[in-house]
Parts: C-alpha cells; sequence; structure tokens
C-alpha cells in the first residue's frame, strides 16, 4: 500500500546537511608579499562567524601563532553587540584597560572604542600595555563605521622590528631594560584618577606598590611614576624573540617639535607627560630613538578597513596604530586572556 507524501512527512525528520568547517570558509594571505594578516573569508552565505569560531579554535591558534594576526572578512559582524557576541566566545579571559594612556570609551563590559584621538593625528606602532605587569596575548577589532578616508590600523611583525633593530643597540636595551617616566597633573594626557581608576591615592600608591612601579607625589594632585621593564621578550608559545616596548612611542622625540619645544620650556624636560629611557635612567638618543621608528615603519602594512571587517591579532607579535581619517570612524575594541611574566 502507497502512503501518501502528506501522511509519510508526519513521520520523517528532515536530516541536516553535515560541513566540513574548514569547507566553509577561504583561507589565503591578504597581500602576496607576507603571511600578515591572513585573510578568512566564508565560501558560503551566512556562516555564523561566532558558531566557527567556537569549533576552530586549534585551527586559529595554530594560523596566529604563524601569521600574528588574522583578518575575517564578509561575515556581517555589523553591530557592537555581535563582535561583544563575538570576542566572549573566543577571548575567554577578557582584561579591562589599566594605566591606560589614551582616551576611550567602554562600550559594554569588555568592549570599548579604539583610541579616541583627534582624527588629524597619527598613533604610533605598539603592542598593547606592553609596559604593565600582566598585558593581553590577544586583541581583536571590528570596523562598525569604517572612515571616509583614511582611518586604517596599520600593523607590523615585531619578531620583525626585532631583527631589524641594530644588534648593538638591541644588546644595550636588553641588558638595561627600559624605563617609562610619566607626570600627572598639568593638564596634559590623563589624570591619575582616570589611569588608576581611583580618587584615593592610597589605592594608587599599592596598585603602584603591587605592579613595580616607583611613584612620587609632588604634591597633592602632581604625581610622577617611574617603571622599569624588559624592552626584549620571548614569545610564551613560540620562543620567538620580539621587540616589545614603548620605548619609541612615547620618547620626547616622537613628539611634534613645536609642541615639544612648548611643553619643555612650559614644564622642563623632567616633567613631560611621557617619556622613556633605558631601564638606568640614562637617555635615550635621538638618532636612536628614529632607527626604532625606522625599524617599524620598514615592516608596517595597512588595509582599508571594510564595514564588518575583524581583525584578531596576538598582541604580542603584533603592533598596531591608527592612520589619520576624515569623517565617522567607529572601531570597537576588545582584549584578553592575560599573561604576566616570571621576570619583569
Amino acid at each position: 500500500m502507497k502512503i501518501s507524501w502528506k501522511n509519510r512527512k508526519k513521520f520523517v525528520k528532515p536530516t541536516p546537511i553535515q560541513m566540513d568547517s574548514k569547507k566553509m570558509i577561504h583561507v589565503e594571505n591578504l597581500f602576496d608579499s607576507g603571511l600578515l594578516p591572513m585573510l578568512i573569508t566564508p565560501r558560503i552565505p551566512d556562516v555564523d562567524l561566532t558558531e566557527w569560531i567556537s569549533n576552530q579554535r586549534d585551527f586559529i591558534e595554530k594560523k596566529l601563532s604563524q601569521h600574528g594576526g588574522i583578518l575575517f572578512r564578509g561575515f556581517n559582524i555589523q553591530t557592537q553587540k555581535q563582535f561583544q557576541e563575538l570576542t566572549k566566545e573566543y577571548i575567554k579571559v577578557p582584561m579591562k584597560y589599566k594605566e591606560g594612556a589614551t582616551p576611550r570609551s567602554k562600550v559594554t563590559e569588555n568592549t570599548y572604542t579604539s583610541t579616541e584621538f583627534p582624527s588629524d593625528q597619527h598613533i604610533a606602532l605598539h603592542n598593547e600595555l606592553s609596559y604593565v605587569t600582566t598585558w593581553p596575548q590577544k586583541i581583536c577589532f571590528c570596523s562598525i563605521a569604517p572612515a571616509k578616508t583614511g582611518g586604517e590600523t596599520p600593523i607590523a611583525d615585531v619578531r620583525r622590528v626585532y631583527h631589524r633593530i641594530d644588534k648593538d643597540l638591541r644588546e644595550k636595551f636588553a641588558a638595561k631594560g627600559w624605563m617609562l617616566v610619566r607626570n600627572y597633573g598639568d593638564g596634559f594626557g590623563l589624570k591619575w584618577q582616570d589611569v588608576f581608576h581611583t580618587e584615593n591615592p592610597k589605592k594608587v600608591e599599592q596598585y603602584c606598590k603591587e605592579n613595580e612601579i616607583e611613584f612620587e607625589w609632588k604634591d597633592e594632585s602632581h604625581l610622577k611614576t617611574k617603571q622599569v621593564r624588559k624592552a626584549v621578550r620571548k614569545h610564551p608559545d613560540t620562543g620567538e624573540w620580539l621587540w616589545f616596548n614603548h620605548i619609541a612611542f612615547w620618547h620626547e622625540s616622537s613628539l611634534d617639535p613645536k609642541v615639544r619645544d612648548m611643553l619643555t620650556e612650559s614644564l622642563g624636560i623632567e616633567n613631560l607627560p611621557y617619556n622613556t629611557y633605558y631601564g638606568d635612567g640614562s637617555p635615550i638618543n635621538y638618532d636612536d630613538a628614529e632607527h626604532i621608528r625606522k625599524a617599524y615603519d620598514q615592516e608596517t602594512i595597512s588595509f582599508e578597513w571594510k564595514k564588518g571587517d575583524v581583525l584578531l591579532l596576538d598582541n604580542m607579535l603584533v603592533a598596531h596604530g591608527r592612520n589619520p581619517f576624515e569623517g565617522e570612524r567607529k572601531t570597537v575594541v576588545s582584549m584578553g586572556e592575560p599573561y604576566t611574566p616570571e621576570n619583569l
């Protein structure tokens, strides 16, 4: 006896089509000239990037160690909420900003705007929070609204930057480390209350003691801090040597000459908002700082953001910055997987 389809379908359950996760995406280098960043795009419509990532952590970790950065493009990440769900899935231990140096807004619990610096300003390349005692191993960006022009996030592999630094200079920094000096209270840069997230000087002092930071209250509103950190480090997973610091980023020679002259005249060189030295406190000459900047420049690549792009970086392997831009630009960022070295 034949049974009609109308009756049969009551008992027949559709079988979902299974597809190999790796066959759902296409992998290539964004640029022919190098490995950074690796580009991942969907082969089929409506691939859920959050779900895909949850099933491919080992694959992503392997590729991230090799390339340093992965650009996910075409996955229809359109909102801050979607980005938050994505990073919540991948970055299992999120981190908040501490000892911050530039203004940014908190979007959600673990998502922030990228640095809210004036749009005509260039932000030099740096590894996020290289000067703290515990920094994020992963940092992830999403372009919610690309700028009309400019606004790229330039990146550089600091394994390669390390090898571009003159050997003698590199060894000098390896032996001495580097020192960051910050001065708060003169109206330039963030206030100490914003950096340390407290109005209580005693809590600032406790934080400094716990994080190997020297501090000096010049008066009740003016604070000077000094911290010495290693200039070169080995990656905890790959064992590769890295140029991992903010030495050139905050060196006085990186300031616009007119701004530097104005600040030096009004505050004195010892009271600049930021400055860097060798770890023993001796000055870094301008030629050496320029040599370091050129090493970054030689390894810097950038690409035009597209709406919904997600850029995942190993924060120890890859430095990032920001180019000037025109028009509205909205880029959000999340970071995590804290790492604390045995020796600072």
